[in-house]
């Protein structure tokens, strides 16, 4: 999708989160919240959606690599219900952290919940504790802005040395072997990170540590730990460096794709390389194992895939709510507009968009998950 479309829609969705102080909706939060006229249970006319007399204002924040979904869903739910949501994609970080400091009715990360912050959730979550609900898939793409350059091929081992600025000239040997028939230019590369802790940057990390260890020395996370190269915050904010900046590359979801930035395509071992894309990714993402416990559907991905067509760099968003304990007055909204994301309708929408809906056998668990949220 074009930087540019996506930047018109955030203007026109931006108008949605507006008007009134919003509610701090965490679980277990002692804040009432506003409110506004119950709706009806039923489907709307225009569409499928069902508020379940859904009403008030959501607070959400989290994974900036998921906004650009949310963001068309939070369009459709509040014209069909009214209900305000305000997500402001600040980082997974900065989601799980104030999810468990009561602030949020639910939070986006690209990384399931760690034990910690299962234990952290507990103390919002009455009774329950804080689960993992995976709602968007997508390839993270490494999107780079190299004059001359259309159709760039690198592997594991060579994003690792440039991200780790051990590779430092786009005509390096490493990248003229896998690129034979393109013109390299001599000019520097310029690797962009995110600077705030992001489940993209675990990903991506995950992905150098399970194909390229002996390459990539680091233990991973949300917090980037290499040395050297440039930051920005969030996937819009390196995707536009990545833009303004010739020699540059970074890692974003594909929807951040366009308008003066090309996604690099993987050697990955298979018989050719595989392009970001909603079904390279949605290849990868059906590998993936339920490995949460309970309500938790947390997964385990494959980064070291070797599949026909299958893109090794893939997350999953998790939307984390309470699976007992939700704020009673928040509850209904909360619980529509995560039943609508999940649905057959809601799920279309994110294919439109350059995301990768989740598989059938893993969306199926997480409606029935959604529908006994208390």
């Amino acid at each position: 999708m074009k930087l540019q479309r996506m930047n018109r829609r955030a203007l026109t969705l931006g108008a949605l989160a507006v008007s009134g102080a919003l509610a701090l909706t965490a679980c277990g939060s002692d804040d009432n919240g506003g409110s506004t006229s119950s709706n009806s249970s039923s489907s709307t006319n225009a569409s499928s959606i069902k508020c379940d007399n859904a009403k008030g204002q959501l607070l959400a924040d989290g994974s900036s690599a998921q906004k650009n979904a949310i963001d068309a869903w939070v369009k459709a739910f509040s014209q069909a219900c009214g209900v305000q949501i305000n997500y402001k994609g600040g980082g997974s970080g900065a989601g799980v952290t104030s999810f468990n400091q009561g602030q949020l009715a639910f939070a986006g990360s690209d990384s399931a919940l760690k034990p910690e912050e299962v234990t952290a959730s507990k103390q919002v979550c009455s009774g329950g504790q804080g689960i993992d609900l995976p709602m968007v898939g997508g390839p993270i793409a490494l999107g780079y802005n190299v004059p001359g350059v259309d159709n760039l091929v690198l592997d594991a081992p060579t994003l690792a040395k440039i991200f780790d600025s051990k590779i430092t000239k786009w005509n390096d040997a490493a990248i003229k072997k896998l690129n034979p028939s393109a013109t390299l230019p001599d000019l520097k590369i310029q690797a962009f990170h995110r600077s705030d802790e992001s489940g993209t940057t675990d990903n991506f990390t995950k992905y150098l540590i399970a194909t390229t260890a002996a390459n990539w020395k680091y233990s991973g996370g949300k917090a980037w730990q290499a040395k050297g190269g440039q930051s920005a915050a969030g996937s819009a904010g390196v995707a536009q460096q990545v833009k303004a900046t010739s020699g540059a590359i970074g890692y974003f979801e594909l929807s951040y794709v366009g308008d003066g930035v090309k996604a690099v395509s993987i050697d990955t071992g298979a018989s050719a390389p595989v392009a970001p894309s909603t079904d390279s990714a949605t290849k990868d993402i059906a590998d993936a194992k339920v490995v949460g416990t309970g309500s938790d559907l947390s997964l385990q991905l494959n980064y070291n895939t070797k599949a026909e067509g299958a893109y090794p760099i893939t997350l999953v968003t998790y939307e984390i709510v309470c699976d007992k304990g939700n704020k009673a007055s928040t509850l209904p909204a909360t619980k529509a507009f995560l039943t609508y994301i999940a649905s057959e309708d809601g799920q279309k929408v994110l294919s439109t968009i350059d995301y990768a809906p989740i598989p059938d056998a893993i969306i199926t668990k997480v409606r029935a998950t959604i529908a006994g949220l208390s």
